[in-house]
């Protein structure tokens, strides 16, 4: 590709992102109405790109005139070539050194993007593409270096290394791409994306991909990008996501009638609300008895028994999550499936905002409210302030008695060690899928704190990764491990 000088953005490094509506006809845009160079499109056409998919043809406009972006976009959407084409269009092929730089969040993905990025720049010669993931050696990666690379693509631990030890260099960087910011920060990479990007020059592009848009990608917008403007697709945004059902119950029914309602709808990820604390505590009396993994988050616990539940809810090690409004408060978790009233507030804006914690991004979510006879009046106050017909159903329709009590997919592994012993969440993740061969897809969310590190893996492999962990070493130095639950 031939170096395609863009005009840089205004320098407002920490500004809040511009939202940018797509245009009307997105599906079916051609290549072709890009000013794309001849053979780039011929290119596009032999590799079978004939029409932008949607997120494509509302990004690429933006990105190729040089913009900053947030884009939200999932796995599958097409959202490598909607940041390759623009990346591949900056760089110089005379110049032997990184101009281009893409994190993700597991080897699997960097290898994918990698191997994309190589096909979409066979209309230039001479592109040289490396991908730097840990679980392998880093001299050999080194070595790579050393002979010059147009564009890197690695994880975000293994690309610190590199800048750490001075075998990467980004003096010539025009292109910055974090790809599925989110899962990057689900897994505890927002400190290594920061140190990355604080390594790049100050006058880049920087593309951001994201299927969500939690409060982690708003604060690396706000840090490392200047006047990003922000793509949503309309069908990721549509306003009617939340399904509402309300259900009248007895009142010596009401905490029988959250599990009646767990089994049926068998949501993974439940945040229950009660009206007081007494509430709460007799719910999750109820809950244990009947084999739910259950949490409670009230006023009395002390920080760090809060950061730890809200650890394992976030995590999907435990899939229910009984709260007060007062103890949720600026509680935000992605992709919550469900909110269950086990008491109808007589707030309409409260209800409104406990309901509106699932629905997000491009989820749809249950909102199931239970309703004893003498607060029929407060969901007529609630459904006449907001606008909506209430749609009542009948516990006794659910027939949910004899379906198994669900279990959440993930166990919390506990590992006595975090900042202070300088754990990184690639460590834990290299340890993980190196010797102890496992697969990044079967790890989830990572969270390192001061002194200890909490790390999600599936429930099928929970023990035996606990034992190869606690019979490894993280960092060159063993390391005591524990369940918290299973």
């Amino acid at each position: 590709m031939t170096s395609t000088p863009l005009p840089p953005p205004d320098d407002a490094s920490g500004s809040d992102p511009v939202f940018v509506p797509p245009p009307a006809a997105i599906a079916a845009a051609p290549f072709d109405t890009l000013g794309l160079p001849p053979a780039v499109l011929a290119n596009l056409a032999r590799l079978g790109y004939h029409a932008m998919t949607p997120i494509q043809a509302a990004s690429l406009p933006v990105a190729l005139a040089g913009h900053d972006l947030i884009a939200q976009a999932k796995t599958g959407s097409g959202k490598t070539a909607a940041f390759g084409l623009p990346l591949l269009q900056r760089l110089d092929a005379r110049r032997f050194a990184v101009q281009a730089l893409v994190l993700c969040p597991t080897r699997e993905l960097a290898e994918q993007v990698g191997q994309e990025l190589r096909r979409l720049a066979r209309a230039e010669d001479n592109i040289k593409i490396l991908t730097l993931c840990g679980g392998s050696p880093i001299r050999p990666q080194a070595d790579s270096l050393a002979h010059g690379a147009h564009v890197v693509v690695g994880t975000p631990g293994r690309l610190m290394d590199h800048i750490s030890r001075g075998s990467l260099k980004l003096d010539a960087l025009a292109t910055l791409v974090l790809d599925e910011a989110d899962r990057m920060l689900d897994m505890g990479f927002f400190d290594d994306i920061a140190y990355v990007a604080k390594a790049c020059p100050k006058h880049r592009q920087t593309l951001l991909f994201s299927a969500t848009y939690p409060e982690g990608v708003v604060r690396l917008a706000r840090q490392f990008m200047r006047q990003p403007q922000e793509i949503a697709l309309p069908e990721q945004h549509e306003a009617d996501k939340i399904r509402q059902r309300f259900f009248e119950v007895a009142p010596d029914q009401r905490l029988a009638a959250v599990g009646l309602l767990l089994r049926h709808y068998r949501p993974e990820s439940t945040l229950a609300f009660c009206n007081t604390k007494q509430q709460c505590r007799d719910l999750i009396d109820v809950l244990h008895a009947e084999g739910f993994h259950v949490l409670a988050l009230h006023g009395e616990l002390d920080q760090r028994d809060r950061d730890q539940v809200m650890v394992q809810f976030a995590n999907r090690s435990c899939s229910v999550l009984v709260a007060t409004d007062v103890a949720a408060r600026g509680l935000d978790v992605a992709g919550l499936e469900a909110v269950i009233n086990v008491d109808v507030t007589p707030d309409p804006e409260v209800h409104v905002h406990r309901i509106g914690r699932t629905g997000r991004a491009d989820r749809d979510g249950w909102a199931l409210s239970l309703v004893g006879p003498n607060e029929k009046n407060r969901v007529a106050n609630i459904a006449r302030t907001n606008g909506f017909e209430p749609v009542w159903e009948s516990i006794a329709d659910l027939h949910a008695e004899d379906q198994p009590v669900p279990q959440p997919p993930m166990v919390t592994l506990q590992i006595l060690g975090g900042r202070k012993e300088k754990i990184r969440p690639g460590d834990v993740l290299g340890a993980l899928t190196g010797e102890a061969g496992f697969t990044a897809s079967q790890v989830g969310k990572i969270n390192v704190n001061d002194q200890s590190t909490y790390v999600a893996v599936e429930r099928g492999i929970a023990r035996q990764a606990l034992k190869r962990l606690a019979d490894g070493k993280i960092k060159g130095k063993k390391v005591r491990v524990f369940l918290l639950d299973e």
